[in-house]
């Protein structure tokens, strides 16, 4: 094989090494660096695609992988940039049959030496080597495992799944099974700025491949699956506001709210603003949206969206510590949570959240629906939702808040379970208070 190919191929391998390496110590986010490492590349579709994948699988199946290690090496801890490189050759030989194991071992040996592990190449190559006479073998152990320890073999941490199986007993191995899908990237029309035939005209132009799709909350010709595209950013369509990527599962809380045009409407913890532009949509971009989130960056994110997509009904502001004088039609409460609805799209979630912490943002959910009470106008709407899957976020939440504040009713409450639903999951619960 020419040289040449030989450097095109390992390139988005040593990139994925290097955006691996950078998580270390783990409080940075994945998608963070993957997208500026891939930004300063100028990567081809497929190379692009093959690094994308690396990184998010080996984050994704970071358990099995780190069992699979822990086989040949007598479960003996290895140096991170060492257990990263093993992951990520273990990974392209039982998790992408498209790579020959040969190559997989050969070009991890190869990236030991580039990041300065050359003494230890020939324990990657013994380990990865052992692995490459045993694929049916191993292939077998992987699927037994299912049976023996989930959490492992869907690489999952022990204490979720025990918490998910409690609820849906064998059935939570299909929410694991979702987490580790690559998710589908949606899009929404702007319908301020253009109708469906001409967004999907423009599309085809813009070599963009898509599917509608539909669900009971969207309707039809809102929703479109795009399944194959340029980087979205370089669309004009996009550049020019005319659709919002945002998975449909987010759409259900601002449909439950029911904003109508010339209503004051007010969205709290409203970053990056894709209820926003969806609240604004729906209002026709009449009336007053007042987008609120903690942090000044995070209300820029929302500015630029409106602007992108001619919002012009919509005034950002900070959260403040008590509920100002102005008084709302509609509040919406898209509040903080576990995101444990979200994994799949978030691979970094499973590993960084603590049972503890659910409890924690319990407290920070109420405190927002209380401060929401307080500027909602008599006989207005009160909208709370989370894209957690946890009992104490969602219904729990609501109870509580029932029981401190009795002028409000519970109208509907919706879940939605992406094994049952074939969303990202998430909470719509749907408040009213007495004229």
């Amino acid at each position: 094989m020419p040289l040449l190919k030989v450097v095109s191929a390992q390139k988005p391998r040593q990139i994925a090494a290097r955006i691996l390496k950078g998580r270390l110590p783990e409080d940075k986010y994945t998608e963070n660096l993957l997208e500026i490492e891939l930004a300063a590349h100028s990567l081809p579709p497929a190379d692009r695609r093959l690094c994308q994948e690396l990184v998010y699988g080996v984050v994704r199946w970071q358990a099995s992988l780190d069992w699979l290690i822990a086989r040949k090496t007598s479960g003996r801890t290895q140096k991170p940039m060492l257990r990263i490189l093993l992951q990520l050759g273990l990974y392209q030989m039982f998790w992408l049959d498209r790579i020959p194991s040969h190559a997989a071992v050969n070009e991890t040996v190869e990236l030991a030496r580039e990041f300065g592990l050359g003494q230890q190449a020939g324990f990657v190559n013994a380990v990865l080597r052992g692995y490459s006479r045993e694929v049916a073998e191993t292939r077998q152990l992987l699927a037994e495992l299912k049976t023996r320890d989930a959490a492992t073999a869907w690489s999952h941490p022990v204490w979720l799944w025990e918490r998910w199986r409690q609820r849906w007993g064998e059935k939570a191995v299909e929410l694991m099974q979702w987490n580790n899908t690559p998710p589908p990237t949606y899009a929404r029309v702007n319908l301020l700025k253009t109708a469906p035939d001409k967004l999907v005209r423009r599309w085809k132009d813009e070599g963009v491949q898509f599917s509608p799709r539909k669900w009971d909350w969207t309707g039809e010709n809102l929703i479109f699956e795009l399944e194959s595209h340029p980087s979205l950013t370089t669309l004009p369509s996009f550049q020019e506001g005319w659709f919002y990527v945002q998975d449909p599962s987010t759409l259900m809380a601002v449909a439950e709210l029911t904003p109508q045009p010339g209503e004051t409407v007010l969205d709290l913890c409203a970053a990056p603003g894709g209820k926003t532009t969806f609240v604004a949509q729906l209002m026709q971009n009449r009336g007053l949206i007042v987008g609120q989130d903690n942090q000044a960056a995070r209300l820029k994110l929302v500015r630029e969206n409106c602007d992108r997509m001619g919002i012009t009904c919509v005034e950002t502001a900070l959260i403040s510590p008590e509920a100002g004088e102005r008084r709302f039609d509609r509040i919406l409460v898209d509040a903080p949570c576990s995101n444990t609805g979200v994994m799949r799209r978030r691979v970094d979630l499973r590993w960084r959240i603590r049972p503890e912490e659910i409890g924690r943002l319990r407290n920070g959910q109420l405190e927002l629906l209380r401060r929401a009470a307080a500027q909602l106008k008599p006989g207005g709407t009160l909208v709370y939702s989370t894209c957690s899957l946890e009992p104490e976020e969602n219904n729990g939440v609501i109870a509580e808040f029932l029981g401190r504040d009795t002028r409000f009713k519970l109208v509907r409450e919706r879940e939605l379970v992406p094994f049952v639903d074939g969303t990202d999951g998430a909470y719509v619960a749907t408040l009213s208070i007495a004229s």
